[in-house]
């Protein structure tokens, strides 16, 4: 990657490269082969409207050249928080490697051709859920839920196309900082941060 502001002395081993993209994606294939289960999960964080926070477990499905992604229902909470501001964040943390990444920026939708790929490689039950769930709305009772399922399974068929409120989220970050753990505490940490998303990156040591 072009143009980054290099500000420390000692960045090398896990934490070597120019592209913090490139830097996320092998750590996330070395949790691949550690982590019991969802080494791809992150805790997404939003704000609603009154500035009130949630955070979720959600999985990331991408790791592009310059973004994050993610997809959920449209009309779920945390994707009506994420679009209303503007804005998310979310860590990624791997208890067996003892290393986390946390990432800030702007989100944006994706709901192309690509989000038809992803939607179309999953499982026909977890297709034919993503249109019977009213994700986040009031549920008087997982009998009535098993119904919608069982009436949508009739309408869509064995091959479902994507929902329309159904797609993808990207996070073009703003600031990453790598952490792994130290002895006695004394963590290494990373941070690569830029003004906006077309900037170069500025990398700089943090204090454990």
């Amino acid at each position: 990657m072009d143009n980054v502001i290099d500000k420390t002395r000692d960045r090398g081993g896990l934490f070597a490269g120019d592209d913090p993209f490139a830097i996320a994606r092998a750590w996330t294939a070395e949790a691949e082969a550690h982590e019991i289960n969802d080494a791809n999960a992150i805790a997404l964080a939003t704000v609603d409207a009154q500035g009130m926070p949630n955070v979720r477990m959600v999985l990331l499905k991408e790791i592009e050249a310059a973004a994050f992604v993610f997809y959920t229902n449209y009309g779920s909470k945390k994707a009506q928080e994420a679009e209303g501001a503007g804005k998310a964040a979310f860590v990624m943390h791997w208890k067996s490697l003892r290393r986390q990444i946390r990432v800030r920026g702007l989100v944006s939708r994706e709901e192309g051709p690509q989000a038809d790929a992803y939607y179309a490689s999953r499982s026909l039950k977890s297709r034919l859920g993503a249109w019977a769930s009213h994700q986040s709305q009031p549920l008087s009772s997982r009998a009535a839920l098993m119904a919608d399922v069982a009436r949508i399974t009739l309408e869509q068929g064995p091959n479902p196309k994507r929902p329309p409120f159904w797609g993808g989220f990207r996070i073009t970050p703003v600031e990453i900082e790598f952490w792994a753990d130290g002895a006695f505490r004394l963590h290494d940490r990373f941070r690569w941060t830029r003004p906006d998303a077309q900037s170069s990156w500025t990398v700089e040591r943090l204090n454990p």
